[in-house]
């Protein structure tokens, strides 16, 4: 009789970050999920749109329609993985930046960028409507060439 022993070595495979990030917010690793995921986060924090993905996903040859590419960005930012700001009723950016923090709007450009989170602050707050608390208050302030 002739026995073998496997040895087991335990390497960090590409995909397993993106998988354990999305398991940790119950998402199933979809091939799509998996694929749009490893775009978005590795890498420096940014700021997208679902075209602005859709295109880098053409670009690495991962086959995704753009409704696809929405519906997924959305699940993201339901799971709390990304955060959505809305720029106008037509163009919404979905920030990797999860961390309390608030943006500036090139309307020459198109481009959001950061600006940190204590480099605003409030007086006061409008009181809420009865039975509801302020979750969060998101400033975007739009700056263009003179």
């Amino acid at each position: 009789m002739v026995i073998f022993y496997a040895v087991v070595i335990f390497m960090d495979r590409p995909f397993t970050h993106i998988v354990d990030k999305l398991r940790s917010v119950d998402l199933r690793p979809t091939r799509q999920r998996m694929a749009l995921a490893k775009l978005l986060f590795d890498g420096p924090h940014r700021h997208v749109t679902a075209e602005m993905l859709h295109s880098e996903a053409q670009d690495a040859n991962v086959k995704v329609s753009l409704a696809t590419v929405y519906n997924t960005l959305h699940q993201f930012t339901g799971a709390g993985l990304l955060k959505e700001i809305v720029i106008d009723a037509g163009r919404s950016y979905f920030d990797t930046n999860i961390e309390t923090h608030h943006h500036f709007y090139n309307e020459d450009s198109k481009e959001l960028s950061d600006i940190s989170g204590d480099q605003i602050s409030f007086d006061q707050l409008p009181t809420p409507p009865s039975g509801k608390q302020i979750n969060s208050v998101d400033v975007v302030v739009r700056v263009r060439s003179v």
